[in-house]
């Protein structure tokens, strides 16, 4: 959505799309905590089910959901009060002016972004791939019809754009609460469910949130260095954000595997997993890899950038992206896998450390410092996704999350084990 909504309003102007870009990684930014907590009940249901024990997924699916609203509604107000101070963090007037109008906007969705996260992380790990997939597509196809009707055809520009994206929130969210209506009326809260998603998730909420805040003082920094350069960072982070979600796809699919895995106790199935998983995103990268550096030129005009500034910056982007897609793919996947396995802290360590010490002081040193513009940022990102990728993979590979692995399993089958218990 966010790159559809880019695409369409960078033919409005530059100062617009900068400000879309800026305010979109701004609206993930207050959702991100929410988002990576809710992943925990992913890993409970799968090691639930693996261990026999289906009853346990309608009671975490509720709990999941409860949780979503408040952590919306908290999303919504919190967003609201930020706008002003995003404005004033702009490189100029008009990209703050876009930027708080859009967060406004936008995060009215959240609570219906959170549901959309509680009950597909739910179904991901039931192994119903299918249903979250209709609901997205029926999201995407309300988003796209709104920015034709509201940016083309009434010439809203980043209103239109916002308002497309909270039509298309709710598009999705609806067919997808819809298909599990019986399921979600029944959702209740339960404190020992509850313990258990926040001791699981907290550590990815907390993850996400630090590791985007990290790529949002990255996205500040660009924000200085002009709205040509800026504009360039949205276009090709959302280009790779859409080119990358198959590899996000494996490291979601490795992660419910392997928590059934160790569900049932099978931890020698973790493994072959792994190498296939890593696998299918190395092929798919490659080939991702090839393509951006063959193809820069028409992407970059297909994304909008058809000429001058804005077009030579979002090519050579585009061209350095390349640089790291493989590597992000092994660092997705191996993230996805020491989750699903139990082991949350660890990854989550990691990517806080090397998202801070790497990005936001690389760019600022080479980008503003030694006048490399955004080049310079995206140089810091990619040494940051190297780094990652090469840690985890070896606390993946080496085995080092068994310990972890059995904590949480023991933790999933006594929260089930206590419930039943007590009727």
């Amino acid at each position: 959505m966010s790159l559809v909504g880019a695409a369409f309003v960078a033919r409005v102007g530059t100062a617009e799309v900068a400000g879309v870009g800026l305010a979109s990684v701004a609206a993930f930014a207050v959702l991100c905590f929410a988002i990576g907590a809710l992943r925990g009940a992913k890993t409970l249901v799968a090691q639930a089910l693996g261990a026999g024990r289906p009853e346990d997924a309608d009671r975490y699916l509720g709990v999941a959901i409860l949780f979503a609203l408040g952590w919306g509604v908290t999303t919504v107000v919190l967003a609201q009060a930020l706008a002003p101070l995003l404005a004033l963090l702009a490189s100029d007037h008009a990209q703050g002016h876009h930027a708080a109008t859009y967060l406004r906007i936008r995060t009215l969705a959240a609570p219906l972004v959170l549901v959309t996260v509680a009950i597909r992380e739910t179904r991901w790990a039931e192994g119903d791939a299918q249903t979250p997939m209709r609901a997205t597509i029926a999201g995407n196809l309300a988003n796209v019809l709104g920015d034709v009707a509201l940016i083309v055809g009434l010439g809203w520009g980043v209103t239109g754009a916002a308002i497309a994206s909270v039509l298309g929130s709710a598009v999705e969210c609806g067919v997808l609460a819809g298909a599990l209506w019986p399921r979600v009326k029944r959702a209740r809260w339960r404190p020992a469910y509850a313990r258990a998603i926040w001791q699981q998730g907290a550590p990815t909420g907390v993850q996400f949130l630090l590791e985007v805040g990290a790529f949002f003082a990255l996205s500040l920094v660009v924000a200085r260095m002009g709205a040509a350069d800026g504009a360039a960072h949205q276009l090709v982070l959302q280009l790779t954000h859409v080119s990358f979600l198959p590899a996000h796809a494996l490291a979601e699919a490795a992660s419910v595997l392997v928590g059934q895995a160790i569900g049932a106790g099978r931890f020698d199935l973790v493994r072959p997993v792994a190498r296939r998983a890593f696998l299918l995103g190395g092929i798919y990268t490659a080939a991702c890899t090839v393509v951006f550096l063959l193809f820069a030129d028409p992407l970059a005009q297909l994304l909008g950038a058809h000429e001058g500034a804005v077009h030579a910056a979002t090519r050579a982007l585009i061209q350095m992206s390349a640089l790291f897609l493989v590597a992000d793919a092994a660092n997705v996947i191996a993230r996805g896998l020491l989750r699903g396995v139990g082991d949350a802290v660890y990854p989550a360590v990691v990517g806080v450390i090397t998202s801070w010490v790497v990005t936001p002081p690389l760019a600022a040193v080479l980008g503003l410092g030694l006048g490399w513009g955004v080049r310079g940022g995206w140089l810091g990102l990619t040494i940051e996704i190297v780094v990652g990728a090469a840690i985890l993979s070896h606390r993946l590979l080496t085995e080092r999350w068994r310990a972890a692995a059995v904590t949480t399993r023991a933790r999933t089958l006594a929260v089930g084990e206590a419930a039943a218990a007590a009727g």
